[in-house]
């Protein structure tokens, strides 16, 4: 196994081996995330494939809906004028379109599709990852960048399916997808929260909504 030393998050060294399905996972002992251990990661080009066979059309009513769990926090939340940016936007940014028809300013990123780095040079009001963190290696440093890309008083909205008990991990249907490789737990969001001494909530079983001071 070529497992990290310290949890990718939070940077603790205390974790457990959660092995699954001929997988290595490891629990972080302090902040509860899960991570896939590097050697059973796909690479590029497969990762790539899996996503080039969603068929996330921009006009799609269940996909918009689905969206809106994460989008409403921010129509709840930012008043006009404000910009926004949609990380992982996908080959069909359907929250960018839905921002824009909101009258927000959007702009979007994304790995594989819409790869600008200028992007994350800018400041926003908001910025929404709905479904994209599951997939990143390196949470830690991708949510700092984010942080740093909001204005104080923004919001960072974040859509991800929350990790409960080791047993249920087991058998947990998120897990099936070979492109995730890091689970949040409700803690998870909390040390992160607290490392920007910032607040937290939970409107949904899969949003986070941390505000900036």
């Amino acid at each position: 196994m070529s497992s990290p030393v310290h949890c990718p998050l939070c940077l603790s060294p205390r974790h457990h081996a959660l092995p699954v399905a001929g997988k290595g996972y490891y629990r972080c002992l302090a902040c509860e995330l899960v991570w896939l251990d590097e050697a059973d990661h796909l690479d590029d080009a497969a990762e790539k494939a899996v996503y080039d066979g969603h068929d996330n059309r921009v006009d799609d009513p269940r996909y918009r809906a689905f969206l809106m769990r994460a989008f409403g926090e921010v129509l709840a939340r930012v008043s006009l004028p404000a910009s926004g940016l949609d990380f992982g936007c996908g080959p069909g940014p359907a929250l960018i379109a839905m921002g824009r028809e909101a009258g927000f300013e959007m702009a979007g990123y994304d790995k594989f599709y819409a790869d600008d780095p200028e992007c994350l040079t800018r400041q926003y009001d908001f910025i929404t990852s709905t479904e994209v963190i599951e997939h990143i290696a390196t949470p830690r440093a991708v949510l700092d960048t984010l942080w740093g890309c909001l204005k104080p008083g923004g919001v960072l909205v974040l859509q991800t399916q929350r990790v409960l008990g080791d047993d249920r991990f087991k058998t947990w249907r998120y897990r099936h997808d070979p492109t995730h490789i890091v689970f949040f737990a409700e803690a998870s969001f909390r040390a992160l929260a607290a490392r920007w001494q910032a607040q937290v909530e939970f409107p949904h079983a899969d949003v986070a909504v941390i505000t900036k001071p």
